[in-house]
C-alpha cells in the first residue's frame, strides 16, 4: 500500500535541529501556547511509532501552568500527513494491540450511561468521532436524539454511510465555515480525547460553545498530562501521543478557561475518565519499532493489561488516573 505522495523532510530531535524551511514544522516556541510563560522544560523526545518519518518529536511543559505541548508544532500540511486514511488505519492496528474493539466499545458504553443523566438531547454534535463509536453506543441511552459527527478524516463519513451518524462534517470546528454553517444547532456537543489533537484548543472551546444552542451542554474529555504514569514512563506514556498530540490540558486549566467563556461546571469526573492502559501502552510502544521485538513482548503485554485492569478500580480513585471529563453548561443567555 502506498502511504502518502508526500516525501517528508526529517524532523527535529537529536542531530536534527528544528528548521522553519520543514513544510511540516512551525517555528520552535519560546513561550507557553496557554499561559505565555517562557519558563518551559522538555518533557520528552519521541519517535513517531509507525516510523513514516525519521527523527523525534519534542513535548514541552510549561513550568508555571503545567500546559504540555509539541513544540515545535505541525503546520497544517504536517497534521493533513498525519491524518490521512493509510495512517489512521495502521495506527488502529497499533492501538488494538493495547485495547480491543471490545474494550472500546465498553467504554464508549460506559460514558453514554454516565451522561443519561443529562435531559433528552434532540440533536448532539460528537467532535473527533471516527468511527463514531459513541454515537452507536449512545443510541441506547438516548433513543430519540439525533446524532451528527465531526472528524478530520473520511472516517465520518463511513459512519454515516453506515448509519452511525445522520450528518458527517469533515474538519475541525475551527475549519473555516463549519462554525457558522453549525452555529446553535446542537443541544450537546462531546469531545472525547479530541482536544489534544487540535492546533489551537481555546479556539475549538469556543466554536463548540457557538455550535451550542443557549443551555447546552459541553462534555470534554482528555488526557491528564499531571498523571503520575507520565512522570513515572517518560516517553512510553501513550497519552503523550506523538506525533499527534498537539496539546494536554490540564484540569486546572481547562475549568478556568470554560469558567472565562461564561460556563457552568456541572461535572469533573477523573474515576469515569480513566482508561486501564499506561502500562500495556508503554510495552506496545516500547516493542513497535521492531517485528521480533512485538512476538517477545507478547506475554509481557498481555501480563501487564491484566495487572493495570485489576488495579484499576484503585487507581481511578489516586494520581495515577490518567485522564478527565468536563460537563459544562452554556450559559443561556
Amino acid at each position: 500500500m502506498s502511504t502518502s505522495p508526500v516525501t517528508p523532510k526529517p524532523l527535529p530531535g537529536k542531530g536534527n535541529p528544528p528548521h522553519s524551511s520543514d513544510p511540516f514544522l512551525e517555528p520552535r516556541r519560546e513561550t507557553c501556547p496557554w499561559c505565555g510563560s517562557a519558563r518551559l522544560r522538555t518533557r520528552l523526545r519521541a519517535k513517531d511509532p509507525l516510523r513514516h518519518r525519521p527523527g523525534a518529536f519534542v513535548v514541552d511543559r510549561c513550568r508555571d501552568c503545567a500546559h504540555t505541548f509539541q513544540n515545535p508544532r505541525l503546520t497544517a500540511e504536517g497534521l493533513a500527513f498525519y491524518h490521512r486514511d493509510f495512517y489512521e488505519r495502521h495506527l488502529e492496528e497499533f492501538t488494538a494491540r493495547v485495547l480491543s474493539a471490545r474494550a472500546v466499545s465498553r467504554r464508549h458504553r460506559a460514558a453514554a450511561y454516565k451522561l443519561s443523566a443529562l435531559a433528552e438531547a434532540e440533536s448532539w454534535l460528537d467532535v473527533g468521532t471516527g468511527h463514531a463509536g459513541f454515537p452507536e453506543a449512545a443510541k441506547e441511552f438516548f433513543p430519540y436524539t439525533s446524532f451528527d459527527g465531526l472528524d478530520p478524516t473520511a472516517r465520518v463519513q463511513q459512519a454515516q454511510l453506515e448509519e452511525r451518524v445522520e450528518e458527517a462534517h469533515r474538519g475541525y470546528l475551527t475549519t473555516p465555515g463549519t462554525t457558522a454553517r453549525l452555529r446553535a444547532r446542537y443541544d450537546v456537543v462531546s469531545m472525547f480525547r479530541h482536544l489534544e489533537h487540535t492546533p489551537d484548543p481555546r479556539a475549538e472551546l469556543r466554536a463548540a460553545l457557538a455550535v451550542l444552542r443557549p443551555g447546552g451542554h459541553l462534555v470534554v474529555e482528555v488526557a491528564d498530562p499531571r498523571c503520575a504514569f507520565a512522570t513515572l514512563l517518560g516517553r512510553r506514556w501513550l497519552p503523550y501521543g506523538q506525533p499527534r498530540h498537539l496539546h494536554l490540558v490540564p484540569l486546572a486549566n481547562l475549568r478556568a478557561e470554560l469558567v472565562s467563556l461564561g460556563c457552568t461546571i456541572l461535572v469533573t469526573d477523573r474515576r469515569a475518565a480513566h482508561i486501564p492502559y499506561d502500562l500495556s501502552g508503554a510495552v506496545a510502544l516500547a516493542s513497535a519499532r521492531n517485528a521480533v521485538l512485538r512476538f517477545l513482548a507478547a506475554p509481557v503485554l498481555a501480563a501487564a493489561s491484566a495487572v493495570e485492569h485489576l488495579l484499576a478500580p484503585l487507581l481511578r480513585h489516586t494520581s495515577f488516573s490518567n485522564a478527565y471529563r468536563i460537563v459544562a453548561r452554556k450559559p443561556v443567555r
